[in-house]
């Protein structure tokens, strides 16, 4: 009998997206994006997106309170951007430990709150209970204006892939205190026809996988253009290590100059054109500066039934 671990989780995402696929006219995007897309009345639709936070997985209980708070909070605020959208009203369900200090848990809320009020959410419900671990489940919903809204599906041969702000060396530190794009994505969504887009929390291989096999095509990256941080260990941290949460986005080639012209945060959100699509069947190639193409390695990223017995 095939196990979880051998099946690998985004084969079960699959499996169950097919499993529970219905023929609700309303549901414009299920099962296998950042966020399901719901068309109610009027010109506006829904985003929902979920994210589950596990205490030595996500972070340690030595790692501030208010930290992993935000973090919980804002990785499904993330994910309601990289569809375009703006987040707002939160579910949030947690499970600590009946040992732990009131004192921490208090503070985990703290750093939810003050996440929520910087990007104007309301915290309106969710549930409590006991665990070994802390566990926490935070469930968004958003909003994006009808025809808006951008998924992975839409990538192009002649796109152009672009990336805000470096890559690499999330842990040491950055994946508790990173900031969503939310603005970067309202600009993009507002000024220019995006046809995919995506935010990097499984590392830039995985994420820009998932755009490239929902797309159908290929992508050739610049390995001299892929912007590192500084606590980047290497090329590799970039590509797989994850929880960057930058979106990765793809564009025609036409709107290069005016976007790159006209981007407003050049002082503080870096914006990098890495690579482009191209025809093919969901493989990545890395092109070094004298033009030689190597094939990336598939995987990567952080996958969750790898860590089973």
């Amino acid at each position: 009998m095939k196990t979880l671990k051998q099946l690998g989780e985004f084969n079960f995402i699959n499996a169950v997206a097919r499993q529970c696929a219905g023929r609700d006219a309303s549901i414009l995007r299920g099962i296998g994006d950042d966020a399901a897309v719901v068309e109610l009345r009027g010109k506006t639709l829904l985003l929902f997106t979920a994210d589950m936070l596990i205490e030595n997985v996500h972070f340690s209980r030595t790692q501030p309170a208010r930290w992993i708070g935000h973090k919980a909070l804002a990785c499904s605020i993330s994910d309601i951007a990289a569809m375009g959208g703006i987040s707002r009203y939160a579910l949030i369900s947690v499970a600590f430990p009946g040992d732990m200090p009131v004192s921490f848990a208090r503070d985990i809320y703290k750093g939810m709150c003050k996440t929520a009020r910087l990007f104007d959410i309301g915290i309106v419900g969710g549930d409590t209970n006991c665990a070994d671990k802390i566990i926490i489940d935070v469930f968004i919903c958003g909003t994006v204006k009808t025809g808006r809204y951008i998924t992975r599906r839409g990538a192009q041969a002649g796109d152009l892939i672009f990336v805000t702000g470096c890559l690499g060396g999330s842990q040491a530190g950055r994946h508790l205190r990173f900031v969503p794009r939310v603005r970067e994505s309202r600009f993009l969504v507002a000024h220019f026809p995006l046809n995919s887009m995506i935010d990097i929390s499984d590392g830039l291989v995985s994420d820009l996988g998932h755009i490239l096999e929902q797309s159908k095509k290929s992508a050739v990256l610049r390995k001299e253009a892929i912007p590192l941080s500084p606590q980047a260990a290497s090329l590799e941290d970039a590509f797989y290590t994850g929880e960057d949460f930058e979106l990765l986005f793809t564009l025609p080639r036409r709107y290069e100059r005016q976007l790159v012209s006209k981007w407003p945060f050049k002082k503080k959100v870096r914006l990098t054109c890495i690579g482009e699509i191209v025809k093919g069947k969901a493989e990545i190639f890395i092109k070094d500066k004298y033009g030689n193409l190597k094939k990336a390695e598939k995987g990567g990223g952080y996958q969750h039934f790898r860590c089973l017995s």
